[in-house]
């Protein structure tokens, strides 16, 4: 396939693989991200969605999943996904352990905690990375399902057509109920 060759080795005998990297002062390169996959908002900046989703599952243990939202956006946004397990240890220190996922993503407590874990995590973010908005889904994404892979990688496409709805909702204003706004 001498033209699939040519679009992935340039001129020069460069490999573009699509993935984006960074190397290190010890010369050491850190695959972050697959350049398909790089949000470009509305103003032109190119972030990395997989910097900021790590950054916030990093803030918080009862953060299960997370999707930043913003390609051609004012401003980043999230869809946030409770851990199933954590959420039910939560429920039980909550007074409600027979809560399920549609209670609990609603539960003022789940809501504060959740608003720390992002407002911990954007002080990390550079300031255009900052999620401004978001909102927690009142159910559990599955390896293998509509949302992710086997390996737990999001499935972009599919959950921008799923969750089209929800992501409508963080741009609107004033933000209806079920969107939290992080100023």
């Amino acid at each position: 396939m001498p033209e699939k060759t040519a679009e992935a080795i340039d001129a020069d005998g460069w490999l573009h693989t699509g993935d984006v990297a960074t190397i290190d002062g010890d010369g050491y390169i850190s695959i972050v991200d697959r350049k398909k996959e790089l949000i470009i908002t509305e103003a032109g900046k190119n972030l990395s969605p997989t910097n900021i989703e790590n950054t916030v599952k990093a803030a918080s243990s009862l953060v299960g999943q997370v999707a930043a939202i913003g390609d051609a956006k004012p401003f980043i946004a999230a869809l946030i996904v409770l851990d199933l397990d954590i959420a039910v240890v939560r429920a039980k220190a909550l007074g409600v352990p027979d809560a399920d996922l549609k209670i609990l993503a609603a539960h003022p407590e789940i809501v504060t905690e959740i608003k720390a874990a992002i407002a911990a995590a954007n002080t990390k973010l550079n300031r255009v990375e900052q999620i401004k908005r978001f909102t927690i889904l009142d159910l559990g994404w599955e390896p293998g399902g509509d949302e992710l892979t086997p390996t737990l990688k999001l499935k972009r496409n599919p959950i921008a057509a799923k969750y089209a709805t929800e992501i409508a909702a963080l741009y609107l204003t004033p933000a209806p109920e079920g969107v939290v706004n992080m100023s």
